[in-house]
């Protein structure tokens, strides 16, 4: 499906060609009926000769009327340019040619109206002086068709005009991300809230749940209709009229975007490429107040100049739009860019980026040679630039992102990943990383490994759960790191714990000799050995805590340890006691050892716990895992 624009000077026969082509009065407000003259958009369809519906948009061409013109071209696929015969190009003509122009507008027809008022060669003077001024922007090629809506001439030239720039104008690309500009909200009775617009991706359903952007407003679609009739699935390029529930009329202005769920974030950043008109009566200077268009949505803000002080009338560059409100816009988005007082339009641009980290230094090249990156013409430079400024993104989510059809994409990140410029991330969920980021995710991933070895040398490595926290990445992406680094060899995961391939643990000698008196006091004090505390005393908890982990020393409470060859022994002892008499008590135990109550007790209770002895009465018999 594709949508048309009209275009052209006020009271130049647009809404009456519209009438014409479609049988509808596109004119629904009373005012504009009793003026006889357009104030807001106007809706209409048609069906081409080949069976394509193609959706209208009516705007108005009174210059005190052009936000409200703003607000309809912005998703039209090609342009129906009306000028009457008996005037000629009058100023609208020209503002409204302009801003298609910096809009990229490239498929039209121009219709000469109002041929039944002029002779033959008035209107050849009329064609010469169209074609002239169309001749510098881009519908220079666009054909001019000579037409009367009062007599029916020319309409099935026009006609057949249409739909040869519409099927050149091809399908819109989808990426699977359905975002309606509203232009219209209004309340049917019975029905409910309603809004309309152009759908710019993807596709809606019957039944999903949507969003309402920039306020995050939960709804869900109750019906669907393109040019009246109810239809279950929405299609990319085609107008749209949505029933939801779940939200009120008062609640949606124009402007405000319709999208799946978590698939958009309003912005209040635009890195963006500008043109200035070169018939703008002033340039552009840094920091200016401007009013921008984009889509059906309409804000203030000021204009960051990067890269020089001022842009002369004609002139390009680059420039970061600060709003005063949150839009929702998609790299490669056109836009138009008006001053507010005296109003006037200024030029026009597309989003090289909408969500910027941060404002950026005026002069940096390095952010105006990502951003011509992210505007290039190359799938391979643009997901490099993505990736550059994301950092590393899920591969599934390539295309989306860096806005490339998925059949290009798969070839684009082959290509890069042959090419060593960008690497794959994790196993069960990969990642793309360009190689600078992903070598500063590697790195900083080692740091923080070696830091900690550094600290505690005798540890068999970082709590997997501190590393993940460390890094400060999402959580699924330093698993991915990880996973990665590990299937390199970099890192060994031990348990919960990570430790770098190379790491070894090694007490020092004067470790070393504390560590021989310690269990010299553990052998000559067997079944009532140092505490914990006593131990920590001697050693050091670190150097504690490297015995218990290799086994030199075994915790069977909190306070209480033993030799591992003594805790064998009594273990050993135990079973075989209770083999032959079926049961012992703690102070059997006690007594056996030639210990106290604390550790023939904390002894029993841990040999419970691993299933070794279950505790009758007051009494232990054998357990599970005695090993009979």
């Amino acid at each position: 499906m594709h949508v048309l624009g009209t275009a052209g000077h006020v009271d130049h026969g647009k809404s009456t060609l519209v009438q014409a082509l479609t049988g509808m009065n596109p004119d629904r407000l009373r005012e504009e009926q009793e003026r006889q003259m357009t104030i807001d958009l106007g809706f209409a369809w048609m069906t081409l000769p080949g069976g394509e519906a193609v959706g209208i948009v009516d705007v108005p061409g009174h210059r005190d009327f052009i936000e409200n013109m703003l607000a309809g071209v912005g998703g039209i696929d090609a342009v129906l340019l009306v000028v009457a015969a008996d005037e000629g190009v009058m100023p609208q003509t020209r503002e409204h040619l302009a801003i298609l122009d910096l809009l990229g507008v490239r498929e039209g027809v121009v219709a000469l109206a109002k041929i039944d008022l002029v002779e033959r060669e008035w209107l050849e003077l009329v064609a010469e002086d169209v074609r002239a001024v169309l001749s510098a922007t881009s519908l220079a090629e666009a054909p001019l068709v000579p037409v009367s809506a009062k007599t029916g001439e020319g309409l099935q030239e026009l006609i057949l005009e249409l739909e040869r720039i519409l099927g050149r104008a091809g399908k819109r690309q989808s990426y699977g991300r359905p975002r309606l500009p509203v232009d219209r909200s209004f309340t049917i009775s019975g029905f409910g809230t309603v809004v309309t617009g152009t759908l710019m991706d993807g596709e809606f359903r019957v039944g999903d749940e949507v969003e309402i952007l920039p306020a995050r407003r939960k709804a869900r679609i109750r019906g669907l209709q393109t040019h009246r009739k109810d239809v279950r699935i929405a299609v990319p390029g085609s107008r749209v009229a949505v029933n939801l529930s779940g939200v009120r009329t008062a609640d949606i202005r124009r402007g405000d975007v319709l999208a799946a769920p978590e698939s958009y974030q309003a912005t209040n950043m635009l890195d963006s490429r500008l043109r200035l008109l070169s018939d703008a009566e002033q340039g552009l200077e840094h920091n200016r107040e401007v009013k921008i268009f984009l889509g059906a949505a309409q804000r203030t803000g000021r204009v960051r100049l990067l890269g020089v002080d001022r842009l002369r009338p004609g002139e390009q560059g680059w420039i970061q739009i600060v709003l005063n409100e949150p839009l929702v816009a998609h790299r490669g988005d056109r836009f138009i860019l008006r001053r507010p007082s005296p109003p006037a339009t200024i030029g026009g641009g597309i989003v090289a980026d909408p969500h910027p980290l941060r404002r950026h230094r005026r002069r940096d090249v390095d952010i105006i040679r990502r951003l011509e990156a992210l505007l290039a013409d190359r799938p391979e430079e643009t997901l490099l630039a993505i990736l550059g400024q994301k950092g590393l993104i899920p591969r599934k989510d390539a295309a989306r992102e860096a806005g490339i059809p998925a059949e290009t994409a798969e070839w684009t990140i082959g290509s890069l990943i042959d090419a060593g410029r960008i690497v794959e991330i994790g196993t069960s969920e990969v990642y793309l990383a360009d190689v600078a980021t992903w070598n500063r995710v590697r790195e900083a991933v080692i740091g923080i490994i070696k830091d900690f070895h550094g600290r505690f040398p005798l540890r068999d490595g970082i709590p997997l759960e501190e590393l993940r926290s460390r890094t400060r990445l999402p959580g699924r992406v330093a698993e991915a790191a990880i996973t990665t680094l590990e299937a390199e060899g970099v890192i060994l995961r031990q348990g919960k714990n990570a430790a770098l391939k190379e790491h070894t643990r090694a007490l020092s000698k004067d470790e070393e000799n504390r560590v021989r008196r310690l269990l010299g006091d553990f052998r000559s004090q067997a079944y009532s050995p140092p505490s914990r505390k006593e131990s920590e005393a001697m050693v050091g908890e670190e150097v504690l805590a490297y015995l218990i982990d290799t086994g030199e020393l075994i915790a069977v409470s909190e306070d209480v340890l033993f030799a591992r060859d003594v805790y064998e022994e009594m273990v050993a002892a135990i079973i075989e006691r209770i083999s032959e008499e079926g049961s012992l008590t703690v102070a059997q135990v006690r007594d056996q050892f030639a210990t106290t109550r604390k550790y023939a007790l904390a002894l029993m209770e841990h040999l419970d716990q691993i299933g070794i002895t279950v505790r009758e009465g007051d009494a232990r018999r054998l357990g599970p895992k005695a090993g009979r």
